[in-house]
C-alpha cells in the first residue's frame, strides 16, 4: 500500500476515585478552597540546578491589557440587523436553484464560507432530495466533479453515500480513467472526497493515489499561480477540506471567492458581516478567559510553564466558533490552560519524586494531602480542584447530578500517563512504538479535554455515554490518537531539546531502523488509516452529534496547530498569522 506525504505537517516530505472529605463537602460537591499561597512560589531559574528546563518558553506576545482592550464595531446591532436582512437573499438563493448539481456547488460554497450553519433547515431539505430522487441522475451521468461532490456532501450530511459510484470511472483493469487526469476541478473533488473513506473502501484509496498523482503534475506544471484552480489545488495539496478547520477555511476561501466571476455579492457580504460578528463574540469570550487566567497568577507563579491564553482559546474556536457555544469556549479554555501548566510541571520542571507525589494528590482528591506537596505544585494542585468543584457545582444546580467522580478520574488519568513518562525520562527507557501510543494517547490530553467537552454540551448523562467516557469510546480514541501523532510530528525536535521521552518519531527509528524521513511517512501513515477509523465511528457513534464534531474538531485543530512546528508553544509567525486573522483583524 502507498504511503503518501502531505504538506500537512512540518517536514512531513524529509526527513483514582476516594471520598471526598466531611468537612469539605456541600450538596455532594466539594467547595472551593481559598488559596493562600504567597508570591514566594515564582519559580526562577536559581530554584533548583538539577531541574530539566527552567525558562525555556517565551513570553506570550498578547499581554492582558490588549486583550482587555479588544473591541469590535460590529457588536452593535445594526450589524445583526443588516447580516438578517442579507442572510434573506441568500436563502432565497438556495430556493431558486433547480439543478441538483447547482444545489450541491452552493451549499459546498456555504460550507467553506463558513455561513451553512445559517441554513441548516434548507440544506437538509435539498440534501435529503439529492439523496432519495436524485442519486440516480448522478451516478450516470459521467461528471466526476459531480459524483465525487455529491458523495462528499452526503456524507458529511450523515447519509449512506456508497463509494460504489466511483466505479464508473474505472478502466477496464479497474483502474481510473486516465482520460481523467485533465478534469481539474474533477480531479480536486476526487481527491476531497476520498478524505471520507472508511477502512475498507479500497477504491477511495485508488481515488486518492490517482486524484494525488495528477494534482501534483498539475501543479508541476508551470501554471498562473493566482489562478483559482491552482489556488485550489495548492490549497487541497496543503491539507484536504476535510482535516481543515472551519473559521480558518472560511477566512481563507472569502478571499477566494471575492475574486470569482459569478459570485454573488449578497452572499460575499453576508459572509464578511458573519465572520466579523462572530469574531466580535469570540472576543468577548477571550477577555473572559483572559480575566480568569489574570486572577489566578498561574502564568505569574509558575514562571516555567506557558503561558499561552490566546492558543488555549484559539483551540476551542476551532472545537466550536458558533455563537451558542460561547460558554463552551470560555470553560474549555481553562481546560486547556490547566492542562498546559500541568503538563509543563511534568516535562520541564517537577524532579519525579514530586511527580509522584502530585499524581498521588490528585489521585485521591483530598484537599488535606496537599500539604505533602512542594510550594509550587500546592498552587497548581488548588487551582484543578477549585476549577473542577466549580464545573461539578454548576452542572449539579443545572440538572440534579454529581459528575466530581467523572472529572476528577479525568484528571487523574491524565496525570498518571504523564507520570508513565516521567518515569521512563529518568529510567532512560526507550518504548515500543505500541507501547509508546497506549500511553500518549491519554498524555495527549484529549480524553480529559472530550470529557468536560461532554458535559458542557450536554445536561443529560445517558449511562451508555458515561459509560463510553468511562472507558474512553472508540471516537474519543481515534481523536485523540490524531491529536498525539500531529503533535509529535511538530513538537518532538523541540521537545528533546528540552529533555522529554522519545516520541512516536524516535520510537519507529528505534524500533525498526528506519531513517527520520521513513518515520515521519508512517507517522502520517497511521494519521490516514486513523482518520478512517474515526470517519467510520462518527457514523455509528451513540454520542451527539455537537460531541462527534467536537471530537473530530479536536483532529483537525492539531493538524492546524502543528502543521508548521510547534504552534502551541513556539508563537511561530504562521500560526501568529492565523490567530491573528481568526480573532483580532476583521475582515474589510
Amino acid at each position: 500500500m502507498a504511503l503518501h506525504q502531505f504538506a500537512l505537517l512540518p517536514n512531513a516530505t524529509l526527513s483514582f476515585r476516594t471520598k471526598m472529605l466531611p468537612s469539605i463537602m456541600s450538596s455532594g460537591v466539594p467547595r472551593t478552597i481559598q488559596c493562600k499561597a504567597s508570591t514566594s512560589i515564582v519559580v526562577s531559574d536559581q530554584t533548583n540546578a538539577s531541574r530539566r528546563s527552567v525558562n525555556y518558553f517565551q513570553p506570550s506576545i498578547w499581554h492582558y491589557d490588549y486583550i482587555q482592550s479588544l473591541g469590535s464595531d460590529f457588536a452593535e446591532e445594526s450589524y445583526a440587523a443588516e447580516g438578517d436582512r442579507l442572510k434573506e437573499e441568500v436563502r432565497v438563493m438556495l430556493f431558486k436553484l433547480a439543478n441538483p448539481v447547482d444545489q450541491l456547488d452552493l451549499i459546498d460554497v456555504l460550507q467553506r464560507l463558513g455561513v451553512a450553519a445559517h441554513f441548516g433547515l434548507e440544506i437538509r431539505n435539498l440534501t435529503e432530495n439529492i439523496y432519495h430522487k436524485n442519486k440516480g441522475t448522478l451516478k450516470g451521468n459521467k461528471n466526476l466533479h459531480a459524483t465525487a461532490l455529491e458523495f462528499r456532501i452526503l456524507r458529511q450530511h450523515g447519509y449512506d453515500a456508497s463509494s460504489e459510484i466511483f466505479k464508473q470511472f474505472l478502466d477496464d483493469e479497474g483502474n481510473f480513467d486516465t482520460r481523467l487526469s485533465f478534469d481539474i476541478e474533477g480531479l480536486i473533488s476526487l481527491y476531497e472526497a476520498s478524505f471520507l473513506s472508511m477502512e475498507g473502501e479500497t477504491i477511495l484509496h485508488r481515488a486518492r493515489d490517482f486524484s494525488l498523482t495528477c494534482l501534483r503534475e498539475f501543479v508541476g506544471k508551470d501554471n498562473n499561480k493566482d489562478d483559482e484552480m491552482c489556488l485550489l489545488v495548492n490549497h487541497a495539496l496543503g491539507l484536504p477540506l476535510h482535516w481543515r478547520t472551519s473559521r480558518l477555511e472560511a477566512r481563507w476561501f472569502i478571499d477566494v471567492y471575492e475574486k470569482r466571476d459569478n459570485m454573488s455579492p449578497a452572499l460575499l457580504q453576508f459572509a464578511k458581516l458573519d465572520f466579523n460578528i462572530l469574531q466580535a463574540n469570540h472576543q468577548e469570550d477571550l477577555k473572559h478567559a483572559s480575566r480568569w487566567w489574570n486572577r489566578i497568577g498561574l502564568a505569574e507563579k509558575l514562571s516555567f510553564s506557558r503561558d499561552r491564553l490566546v492558543e488555549n482559546f484559539f483551540w476551542t474556536v476551532g472545537l466550536a466558533y458558533e455563537p451558542q457555544f460561547g460558554r463552551f469556549r470560555r470553560v474549555m479554555t481553562k481546560v486547556n490552560a490547566l492542562i498546559t501548566t500541568i503538563d509543563d510541571t511534568y516535562d520541564v520542571y517537577g524532579e519525579l519524586e514530586e511527580l509522584q507525589l502530585f499524581t498521588e494528590v490528585v489521585d485521591r482528591w483530598d484537599i488535606n494531602a496537599m500539604d505533602i506537596l512542594p510550594e509550587y505544585m500546592k498552587i497548581c494542585f488548588l487551582a484543578l480542584y477549585n476549577f473542577v468543584n466549580e464545573i461539578a457545582f454548576e452542572f449539579l444546580k443545572e440538572n440534579g447530578k454529581n459528575i466530581t467522580p467523572v472529572l476528577k478520574k479525568a484528571w487523574a488519568d491524565l496525570c498518571k500517563s504523564y507520570l508513565v513518562e516521567a518515569k521512563w525520562y529518568y529510567g532512560n527507557y526507550q518504548p515500543s512504538l505500541q507501547e509508546y501510543l497506549e500511553n500518549a494517547w491519554i498524555s495527549i490530553s484529549a480524553p480529559v479535554s472530550l470529557v468536560h467537552a461532554y458535559f458542557l454540551l450536554t445536561s443529560s448523562t445517558k449511562m451508555e455515554d458515561l459509560i463510553c467516557l468511562e472507558e474512553d469510546s472508540d471516537i474519543i480514541r481515534s481523536s485523540a490518537t490524531i491529536l498525539r501523532l500531529a503533535d509529535d510530528l511538530g513538537t518532538s525536535e523541540r521537545e528533546m531539546e528540552t529533555g522529554d521521552v522519545p516520541k512516536s518519531i524516535q520510537c519507529y527509528m528505534k524500533e525498526t531502523g528506519a531513517s527520520e524521513e521513513d518515520a515521519r511517512r508512517h507517522i502520517n501513515s497511521l494519521i490516514i488509516e486513523t482518520w478512517k477509523k474515526m470517519n467510520k465511528e462518527a457514523r455509528n457513534s451513540s454520542f451527539s452529534q455537537d460531541f462527534i464534531q467536537i471530537a473530530m474538531n479536536f483532529a483537525r485543530m492539531s493538524l492546524c496547530m502543528y502543521q508548521h512546528g510547534d504552534g502551541h508553544s513556539d508563537q511561530d509567525p504562521e500560526t501568529k498569522n492565523r490567530i491573528t486573522s481568526i480573532l483580532f483583524h476583521p475582515i474589510v
